[in-house]
């Protein structure tokens, strides 16, 4: 017996993410980091349900789209709720945990997200644009993702999909939270090459946009990435709030940035823990 409380640390090293990413690298770090404080056991999604309940904590994290695996997720969600098991990020989330109906709801709602519509009805209050793009509600990392012309985005299948027109823009830049504090932000200079980051000084006006969503999506305990871009009048649009299992692109910020995030999270789990605990 350790003493430390047990983490069931659910991960998929395997999933071939685009733009370079290490899903496995990544974690592999983030867990060497964590095992001074608790102990460690690492799992796949489709191993997750039958482990749940044997650890104090779940912490869902590089875990791949779960378009891959959507019912031992639905599966592993209802375990979770059946015997209040504590999972990092808590399952309340309404952005990309709840599939990306909320994009809509927000352009409904008049929030600076890019113009986003499901019903086809709705195509003639979308401003027109020279593409469009179709986008499956369940999507990640650009799988299912169609670029149709004004024609055929006018007449396209929605049904279990977005659609969005084309937005030319500068950039687009990720600001990255621990449960509801800021970290660090990154961005994409070249609009073509969506991982090729750099870190970015955040101004005052673009924490105030990315907290407002961190607010409205009122997760307590958790890591959220929000996305946005900034468009060629300088406006900045949403892209979408990811709330289930973030890529967090550590390899690419300064040694210090990584250290506080470590310990932020860190301090965040032991947070969980003992609210948990404490009902």
């Amino acid at each position: 017996m350790t003493g430390k409380p047990s983490v069931l640390y659910v991960t998929d090293p395997h999933y071939g993410a685009q733009g370079g990413r290490s899903y496995g690298a990544e974690d592999v770090f983030l867990t060497d980091q964590l095992r001074d404080a608790f102990a460690i056991t690492t799992c796949t999604p489709a191993q997750a349900t039958h482990m749940l309940e044997e650890h104090d904590l779940v912490v869902v994290r590089n875990s791949g789209p779960v378009i891959h695996y959507r019912l031992e997720y639905e599966q592993f969600c209802k375990q979770a709720a059946s015997t209040g098991a504590l999972v990092y990020n808590e399952l309340r989330g309404k952005a990309d945990m709840a599939g990306k109906a909320y994009l809509p709801h927000l352009y409904r709602a008049g929030c600076p997200v890019i113009p986003t519509i499901e019903d086809h009805e709705e195509f003639s209050a979308l401003p027109s644009a020279d593409g469009y793009v179709l986008k499956p509600l369940w999507g990640a990392d650009s799988i299912g993702l169609q670029h149709l012309s004004p024609r055929q985005a006018a007449t396209v299948e929605r049904t279990g999909n977005l659609l969005q027109p084309t937005v030319p823009i500068r950039y687009e830049v990720s600001f990255y939270f621990v449960d509801d504090i800021f970290q660090y932000a990154l961005n994409a200079p070249d609009p073509q090459a969506r991982w090729a980051l750099e870190p970015y000084e955040a101004t005052a006006a673009d924490l105030a946009f990315a907290r407002s969503f961190i607010s409205w999506n009122d997760i307590r305990h958790g890591i959220q990435r929000v996305d946005g871009c900034r468009t060629e009048d300088g406006q900045l649009l949403l892209m979408e709030i990811e709330d289930l299992n973030p890529y967090l692109s550590l390899d690419l910020v300064p040694d210090s940035t990584r250290r506080t995030f470590v310990d932020a999270f860190r301090t965040a789990l032991g947070r969980y823990l003992a609210a948990g605990h404490r009902g």
